[in-house]
């Protein structure tokens, strides 16, 4: 469980230019002192060629490095660091792999980076405090939601600049699109609900209630049903778009994000409290594994799921996971910077 010591996750998320929350002590941070130091320039990956198909890169944000580690997916090396904006959260990768979207939370503007040179080739401003991103299912738009400012930033990713800003509901954390990217579903975390957004009027036609703090929100490809993490309790909540209604799925204490498979056959928690990943039945509603990933302390925060691996960036271990999605187990633990927080493959 959460030390009392420790404020839940959703009220240290945004620390601004000032706000620099302890990192985890004990056995997390000897585990990362122990840990080898990756090499801060872009390297040549070593090993045999991986699959045609395979994952190819991971990106991380270090919200308190301000930096995003680039972790080559095969040999599971970090093989850059790249300076950011202040606080970088969210993070999306554009499908072809050339750009990258990094919501620089202190900065209040997104950054749009080369990924073969790593370098910043724009910067968008938004609203404060942005944090989700989410690109629609075509690549022409990127959704970000501003904590602070109560908004939703749709930003042109062509021309990289702001289409329109969206009033949503309070402290949006998380945004994410159905299937067919007609509607965005909005998570705010003040609330308590969803913001249903129609994408083509780009206003909100709906608000559905979801628990008492929901800091993230993931969405089948159907569009019928979206889980949402409830961070304040032990539970991720099923919740039928079409009628609202609600299925809880007890999960470990304070999940914070939530992600669903490719195939849609389960969905999977990361679970601040006890430090691991549940894994989540779609059809049956229910935890048909528990990842553990480290001690309490390690704060698993975020995760991506690919047909290859579970990507998960543990925020007090200083850690990414990367879990084999057929065994569950954990393949590779890689260090990272401080804080790490989003995650985006490609």
């Amino acid at each position: 469980m959460l030390s009392a010591s420790r404020t839940p996750a959703a009220g240290r998320r945004h620390r601004g230019s000032t706000f620099r929350p302890a990192l985890a002590v004990g056995v997390a941070a000897l585990l990362v002192s122990c840990l080898p130091t990756a090499s801060a320039h872009p390297t040549a990956a070593g090993g045999s060629p991986a699959p045609a198909d395979a994952d190819s890169r991971i990106y991380v944000t270090n919200q308190q490095d301000d930096t995003v580690s680039v972790i080559d997916a095969h040999t599971h090396k970090v093989v850059a660091t790249v300076p950011a904006g202040t606080a970088p959260e969210g993070v999306a990768v554009a499908k072809d792999g050339r750009r990258l979207y990094v919501a620089d939370s202190g900065s209040a503007r997104v950054s749009v980076l080369d990924t073969r040179t790593y370098k910043t080739v724009a910067t968008v401003p938004v609203g404060k405090s942005p944090s989700g991103v989410a690109l629609s299912p075509d690549g022409g738009a990127l959704y970000v939601t501003n904590g602070t400012s109560n908004t939703v930033s749709v930003i042109d990713t062509h021309d990289r600049r702001v289409l329109a800003t969206i009033p949503v509901g309070r402290s949006p954390v998380n945004v994410a699109f159905s299937g067919d990217g007609a509607q965005a579903y909005v998570a705010n975390a003040g609330s308590g609900s969803l913001s249903v957004v129609d994408t083509r009027t780009r206003r909100v036609v709906r608000q559905i209630a979801a628990g008492r703090s929901p800091v993230a929100v993931a969405v089948t490809k159907d569009g019928k049903a979206a889980y949402v993490a409830d961070e304040v309790g032990t539970r991720v909540l099923a919740i039928a778009t079409d009628s609202g209604k609600a299925t809880a799925v007890n999960v470990g204490t304070g999940p914070f994000d939530v992600a669903i498979g490719p195939d849609g056959r389960y969905a999977y928690s990361a679970d601040l409290g006890p430090g691991n990943v549940s894994v989540i039945d779609t059809g049956s509603k229910h935890v048909s594994a528990t990842i553990a990933l480290g001690p309490p302390g390690t704060d698993p925060f975020n995760l991506e799921v690919t047909h290859h691996a579970i990507y998960v960036t543990n925020q007090g271990a200083g850690t990414l996971t990367v879990i084999d999605s057929a065994s569950l187990k954990v393949i590779s633990t890689v260090a990272v910077g401080a804080q790490p927080y989003g995650v985006a493959v490609n």
